[in-house]
């Protein structure tokens, strides 16, 4: 028998009662505000990952511009934004049930706005040192932050039946921030369009063509200006998911927050480091393909098949999905190495890039259903544990609902990793022996690891109950 409908107290943006489990509730008006905020967080992700990746573009035509960096730096440039990205998502986990989700969604866009507008005069002066593109890169790092507080945030608005489709929604259509950014970010650049904030003089290349390099960071400034108004107008803050950081921190205590910190590394991780290093890597094994025309769509399909990814979860169970998932990746790991150039061999581009875009199709469908599952592990464990300690349905869902954020906002920390290691991978294997192989043989074996691990820790019990 369902509870009588609940009435939204509220002050200003704040929410001060909130009970998306209660079916009159959420029928009346629970359904309408929680998507008025996830889709307002939509494009405020959608952009922060537009810059967290923008380095991705920029490094393949830094030394066109006429800087002189090595292949090696500009991997490391790829991947640095994934290391800041990484390290502040664990922070940024905690936030929302600190600050409010409507406060930091509009902070954390806004903010972005610094290394776009610094890396867009970075570009144009080519005794810009290094070290300088390196603290632009980290500070494009923050970018990356944004999805753990993004998702935490939307976790607290959606009941646990529908988390898996919400959280893809987000997460999916968000990570469709890299594709974005790649589809955009060459055609800004053939352009004069900010002449008037100090670019527009460009840079000649050897086919007469202009490059307007800055034009890949500046034009993000605006977009994010008005998505930053957006969030601080049209979201709201709930009171419910208030919670100190102490009430937060038990659930790093959890087996389980290091299992599936492994697994989505294995899955975002992987999206977000070929991401960044798929176009680079292009370049190098196939110089003669102009691999920006096609760059955007791996991105595009893993970020479609996120969404896709929670949805099927949601319906078939998040643990089937992520165990033919890595199955899958580890298969086309394995084609991959018959499509690279090789002694008497030039490799095949077209075979390169088809079995690049399935493992960007397995890693967006690894996400989101990786993500489904931490949220149905972490809500059935804690209301399990509060329940045997006497505590109440309402007090059990509470600390349910905090675990579960602080959970998904810890492990897309542990994921972001990714973002620095493959590429840095590709840029250490391509120096010690000319190619990306050694690489992608570490890729390989760690797939398998997931199909072992997520078989024998979560597969197995669910066939046996």
């Amino acid at each position: 028998m369902s509870q009588p409908a609940v009435t939204t107290r509220s002050s200003g943006a704040m929410i001060t009662d909130w009970q998306p489990e209660d079916a009159a509730f959420w029928q009346s008006r629970g359904h309408r505000i929680a998507s008025r905020n996830l889709w307002i967080s939509v494009p405020c992700l959608l952009l922060a990952f537009c810059v967290w990746i923008l380095f991705s573009t920029v490094a393949v035509y830094l030394n066109r511009a006429g800087f002189n960096f090595t292949t090696d730096q500009l991997f490391m440039l790829t991947a640095l934004p994934s290391v800041s990205g990484a390290l502040l998502r664990v922070p940024y986990s905690f936030m929302v049930p600190l600050v409010g989700g409507r406060r930091w969604t509009a902070l954390s866009t806004g903010i972005l706005i610094i290394p776009c507008v610094w890396l867009g005069y970075a570009v144009q002066d080519t005794s810009t040192p290094f070290q300088t593109f390196i603290i632009i890169a980290l500070l494009c790092g923050f970018a990356g932050a944004n999805f753990a507080s993004s998702m935490a945030n939307i976790s607290f608005f959606f009941p646990k039946q529908k988390q898996g489709g919400a959280l893809g929604i987000n997460g999916g259509l968000g990570n469709m921030g890299v594709s974005v950014m790649q589809l955009v970010a060459p055609l800004a650049i053939s352009m004069s369009i900010f002449a008037f904030a100090g670019g527009g003089q460009g840079v000649t290349l050897e086919d007469g063509s202009r490059l307007y390099l800055e034009n890949a960071a500046w034009v993000w400034v605006i977009p994010l200006a008005i998505f930053t108004l957006a969030a601080w107008f049209g979201m709201n803050d709930l009171a419910t998911s208030k919670a100190s950081l102490k009430e937060q921190l038990p659930v790093l205590k959890r087996g389980h927050l290091w299992i599936m910190s492994l697994l989505y590394l294995a899955t975002f991780g992987s999206f977000i480091g070929f991401s960044a290093g798929f176009a680079m890597l292009s370049k190098t094994q196939f110089p003669e393909v102009s691999v920006m025309q096609f760059a955007f769509f791996g991105p595009f399909v893993g970020a479609l098949a996120r969404s896709a990814g929670g949805a099927i979860s949601d319906r078939f169970g998040g643990t089937k999905v992520t165990l033919i998932n890595f199955i899958c990746m580890a298969v086309f790991s394995a084609l991959l190495f018959l499509t690279l150039p090789g002694a008497g061999n030039s490799g095949n581009f077209t075979a390169f890039f088809g079995v690049f875009l399935l493992l960007f199709l397995t890693a967006g469908l690894g996400s989101g259903s990786t993500f489904q599952m931490i949220s149905v592990i972490f809500r059935k464990i804690t209301m399990e544990s509060v329940k045997a300690a006497g505590g109440s349905d309402e007090q059990a869902t509470r600390e349910a609902a905090t675990d579960t954020a602080a959970a998904l906002g810890f492990i897309s920390a542990i994921g972001a990793i990714g973002g620095f290691f493959i590429p840095k991978a590709f840029g250490t294997s391509l120096e010690l022996t000319g190619s990306p192989a050694g690489a992608m043989k570490i890729f390989l074996v760690f797939y398998i690891v997931c199909v072992i691990v997520t078989w024998a820790v979560y597969g197995r019990k669910a066939k046996n109950k």
